[in-house]
């Protein structure tokens, strides 16, 4: 399928079926599989053999819709994950362990952040945070002997701050490590990561690849391009026999295209079992199959409402980098050309008391901690997951309280900007 289109990658890749097969990708809804004889298993523990022995590694379903998306992102393996939060672990776990050192932007998703900050660093992993617009000298100095991975978002979460992922791959593999990136908003159909330099793409799947809010997952891409043995003295867990594992070296025996994600499935996934379901799975892809379609619609209506947002009086300022007048509008039209993502945050002048009043009164767009959604939704961090914080500390942590962070799903964009103009309206 390398040579096919984003669209229909969609569509087709990942399960071709064989004749009388079925078309649908099936549902192996079974913990455990069956075989004839120890020995013919054991092959499969020693990997020394193509199957499946317990779902908490492998599932025929996962394996299918995995092999999508790496195809989708143009990589050479790929795996599920139990959610976004699992695949961004997994990604980072699987080279770094105690006494390692990450270099992060600065703009990430909250969860993903204290994920690396307090998480990770209780394990004895440490993180240097740099600003997604620092310049190439910035980001050499926050690089140590002991980093083993650099990370980022395409576009962050909610910050919509755009990543320069080719300045980002380069200082990364200057200093002999991988880049990973988040590619969560733009997804695939917008921006692939992989061609501008990153080494790991992840995912979380409950966003725009699913498309509905119907199933919790994550996945985890390996683009097959970063040289594990040629910096072997940095990754032993690839480039040196697995004790764990009947004394096996990933790098080796399966290279640089498998290398990554068998060492992630046999080990982290053995240990830790953060499984996508099958049926989770299944859902997942009936969203990739019309991803190609839906994504033009979420920019169309995100674009929409930026303009009007940005032309209304009671609108203090807007993030959206499909606006001339954005930070990142620029460097979007290089990673971005097609468009971002539905997702626009936005303040209002008259600060806290309005942002009440404008989600109080708005119709069509639910009010949800989700984003990403065919349907629209939005969210005021200041009365809601950021309740806990006074105006002040709001300020300090980049969500004050006038924000607002609207997800537009696939609705009519006019119904959705006279619905939030009728919210506007509300505000005195």
């Amino acid at each position: 399928m390398s040579n096919y289109k984003i669209g229909t990658k969609c569509v087709q890749s990942g399960y071709t079926p064989s004749n009388g097969e079925p078309r649908q990708i099936p549902i192996v809804q079974s913990t455990t599989f069956k075989y004839s004889t120890s020995e013919d298993m054991g092959k499969l523990f020693d990997l020394e053999a193509e199957g499946y022995f317990y779902t908490r590694l492998q599932n025929p379903t996962n394996d299918a819709v995995a092999a999508k998306i790496a195809a989708m992102e143009g990589g050479t393996a790929a795996m599920l994950t139990s959610s976004g939060q699992a695949a961004n672990f997994f990604a980072l776990f699987n080279i770094c362990q105690c006494g390692d050192h990450i270099v992060a932007s600065s703009s990430i998703y909250g969860g993903t952040f204290n994920l690396i900050s307090v998480t990770m660093a209780k394990m004895g992993i440490t993180t240097t945070f740099v600003s997604p617009d620092a310049s190439e000298e910035e980001l050499n100095a926050a690089f140590r002997p002991n980093t083993k991975a650099m990370f980022g978002e395409t576009i962050a979460n909610p910050a919509l701050t755009v990543l320069d992922i080719e300045l980002f791959a380069k200082v990364a593999h200057a200093h002999g490590v991988p880049l990973i990136v988040d590619n969560t908003f733009p997804t695939p159909v917008n921006c692939r990561p992989i061609e501008w330099g990153a080494d790991i793409v992840t995912h979380s799947t409950t966003k725009y690849m699913d498309g509905h809010g119907a199933a919790v997952g994550g996945a985890i891409v390996d683009s097959g391009n970063f040289d594990w043995m040629a910096h072997a003295d940095k990754y032993p867990g690839l480039c040196t026999p697995d004790e764990s594992y009947h004394g096996i070296t990933y790098a080796e025996k399966f290279g640089k295209e498998g290398a990554f994600i068998t060492k992630c499935t046999s080990q982290l996934m053995r240990d830790l079992g953060s499984i996508q379901s099958p049926q989770n799975a299944f859902i997942l892809n009936l969203g990739l199959e019309s991803l190609h379609v839906r994504m033009p619609k979420h920019v169309e209506n995100g674009q929409a409402v930026a303009e009007f947002l940005y032309n209304h009086p009671k609108v203090a300022y807007v993030n959206y980098s499909g606006l001339p007048s954005d930070k990142y509008y620029e460097r979007a039209k290089k990673y971005l050309p097609n468009g971002g993502c539905g997702v626009v945050s936005f303040g209002l002048k008259g600060g806290r008391e309005a942002a009440s009043v404008f989600m109080r009164t708005l119709k069509l767009g639910a009010i949800e901690t989700h984003v990403a959604d065919a349907r629209t939704c939005c969210l005021n961090p200041a009365t809601s997951t950021h309740r806990q914080m006074n105006d002040e500390q709001l300020k300090e942590a980049g969500v004050p309280a006038e924000l607002i962070r609207i997800s537009l799903g696939i609705e009519d964009k006019e119904d959705l900007i006279a619905d939030i103009s009728n919210a506007l309206d509300a505000i005195k």
